[in-house]
């Protein structure tokens, strides 16, 4: 499986994400805490229930985000996996966690074997 195709570069401010995220739904993304030059990829994370209500809980912690909805809460779960392996964000210390109770599995590695 492959990560899942993002959004561009958005401002990560509260005009912002109601602008361009209007859905309530699951979704995953990467945030960016760098001002100048190209995206780099610092933090990725996911909301299984409401991404836009998620992303303001980053304003002011990081500068520019990109992201995508998701059709399910595994959906979710696997894409920000995938983000997770692909590109090794610093800011993340600890492997996506699943929902408690889930018994979903990563699908690029074991950990929760």
């Amino acid at each position: 499986m492959a990560s899942p195709k993002l959004s561009e570069v958005i401002s990560l401010t509260d005009l912002r994400i109601n602008q361009q995220v209007t859905k309530t739904s699951a979704g995953v993304y990467v945030l960016d805490a760098s001002s100048t030059g190209p995206f780099t990829s610092s933090y990725v994370g996911r909301s299984d229930t409401d991404l836009n209500k998620r992303l303001h809980d980053w304003v002011g912690k990081y500068k520019y985000f990109k992201g995508t909805y998701c059709a399910s809460p595994k959906q979710a779960f696997e894409a920000e996996c995938n983000l997770y392996h692909d590109l090794t964000p610093p800011d993340n210390v600890n492997h996506p966690a699943r929902p408690s109770g889930s018994g979903w599995e990563c699908p690029r590695c074991t950990i929760f074997d």
